[in-house]
């Protein structure tokens, strides 16, 4: 007993300081940001020295159409694409083997391959079904590039949300479940006021995660001859051939998604204030 209480006595060294401590994870996170500040700094530099008002008259007004043109594709699909993953992601937690295998092959195919080939399989391949769908009076819908484009991200995206609503779902415990059946409440009603808000949150950051990856990913239309930001971008080039072009076009792009960034965390940190008392 004696000796433990010297022990407990006797003066313990000194933490190591850890704020002053320099490891090796520490100076090339110091050295990574150092190089991150300077180039965003020399190409702020660079941009404003290589400002040409000429350039600017010309081609901003394209560029701002060509966003235009970016934005609504993107929110279109978007918003169809949750549409349709509500019913997917029923149906993947579906016990009825024939619906959640269907809904398990939709998902797998359209999260298993490029975007860039279901947008060429649907531009392309569904223009050598000519005949058949003006047959059936669907021809003037698939030989608009924009049309192609909007349907293809929609089938895209609607496989990436139904995996999230699922997962988000699934996330919330089934005690809730059982607490809506004590209030009384239906399964609709137990499900749109109590499961959904609370898988809404969950889901909230993978939504703004795609979000994002469909507004990069959405440079692939100026493949097909949609003049997009990135078409634009692409006309611009082919005229001037300087490259400034595309970096412009990434500023662009840059400011969009550091916007969605903000706005996400705002409404995340407002609706999950309470959880932060």
């Amino acid at each position: 007993m004696t000796v433990i209480r010297e022990t407990l006595l006797a003066p313990q060294p000194a933490p190591p300081d850890i704020a002053r401590s320099w490891s090796a994870a520490r100076i090339t996170g110091h050295a990574l940001m150092t190089f991150w500040v300077t180039a965003g700094v020399f190409l702020v530099w660079w941009l404003v020295g290589a400002w040409d008002i000429a350039f600017v008259e010309r081609y901003l007004p394209r560029y701002l159409n060509g966003l235009r043109i970016t934005l609504t594709l993107v929110g279109i699909s978007i918003v169809l694409g949750a549409a349709l993953s509500l019913p997917l992601a029923f149906m993947r937690m579906s016990t009825n083997r024939a619906l959640s295998g269907f809904a398990y092959g939709y998902v797998y195919f359209f999260r298993g391959t490029p975007l860039i080939a279901q947008l060429f399989l649907i531009y392309y391949g569904f223009g050598s079904f000519r005949a058949e769908l003006e047959a059936v009076g669907l021809w003037w819908f698939f030989r608009d590039a924009w049309n192609c484009a909007l349907f293809a991200f929609t089938l895209n995206t609607a496989a990436y949300q139904a995996e999230i609503l699922r997962g988000a779902i699934e996330s919330v415990k089934k005690g809730q479940w059982e607490a809506g059946d004590a209030l009384g409440l239906t399964r609709l009603q137990t499900f749109r006021k109590i499961i959904l808000p609370q898988a809404m949150i969950v889901a909230l950051r993978p939504y703004g995660n795609e979000i994002i990856l469909m507004i990069k990913g959405s440079a692939i239309v100026a493949i097909v001859t949609v003049f997009d930001l990135m078409g634009e971008t692409r006309r611009a080039f082919s005229r001037t051939f300087d490259f400034q072009t595309y970096l412009w076009a990434a500023v662009f792009y840059l400011v969009i998604v550091e916007t969605l960034r903000i706005v996400l965390d705002r409404i995340e940190r407002r609706l999950t204030r309470h959880l932060l008392r």
